[in-house]
């Protein structure tokens, strides 16, 4: 067997296992049913003083902006 048929041979091993894996995963939870009648999404929390006077810009990571509303500097501060 030449070395590429033996890396073909490999290959197919792992993904013929891939596949048996994915077929026998676990069972889904099962979840108990709620009131019909209640909102699926949480109350969004009420906004504290200190939330109120930052300055809120996001960054793609989903950091917040800590410097004051409308400040001046032209960078923003996540941390």
């Amino acid at each position: 067997m030449s070395k590429l048929d033996a890396v073909r041979a490999m290959r197919e091993a792992r993904y013929a296992e891939a596949q048996t894996r994915a077929g026998a995963g676990r069972p889904a939870p099962r979840r108990a049913p709620g009131p019909a009648s209640k909102p699926s999404t949480p109350p969004a929390p009420e906004p504290t003083a200190s939330d109120e006077e930052l300055c809120g810009h996001r960054n793609i990571g989903g950091r917040t902006c800590t410097r004051e509303r409308g400040h001046a500097a032209k960078t923003h501060r996540y941390g």
